[in-house]
């Protein structure tokens, strides 16, 4: 078998075993209307991205998913040494924006207004 035969049929499993962790690890992406693709993997390196979107883009606890993603992913997959994981909202809240490009802010569950009225609840962290 040629090297660049292995490093396709690598990518392919270390590619079937990351989706297969976004499945089985975040159902209530799925369940709360979002979605989690992976945009691209480098075997080399051991590097993934992960795109959150959907009702995820712009939602309140998206940080939180996305941090538990980079967590659990390097623990699970040994191959895995870092995980790249937003949701297409930078520059308007999200994950590498914090809110700089006067765009959409996420609001957080719990969170207090300036009135000092407590916001609504909304859903609980998917994890």
């Amino acid at each position: 078998m040629s090297t660049d035969a292995q490093d396709a049929d690598g990518e392919e499993d270390l590619r079937e075993r990351v989706t297969n962790f976004l499945r089985r690890n975040f159902p209530q992406i799925q369940m709360h209307g979002g979605s989690a693709a992976i945009q691209h993997i480098d075997t080399e390196t051991g590097e993934v991205s992960i795109q959150l979107g959907g009702a995820c883009s712009g939602c309140g606890i998206s940080p939180m998913t996305i941090q538990a993603i980079k967590s659990r992913m390097v623990k699970e997959i040994p191959e895995i040494t870092k995980v790249h994981a937003d949701t297409g909202m930078e520059g308007m809240g999200g994950e590498g924006g914090h809110g700089g490009g006067g765009g959409m802010e996420p609001s957080f569950p719990g969170e207090t207004t300036d009135d000092g009225e407590s916001s609504d609840e909304g859903p609980q962290a998917p994890f």
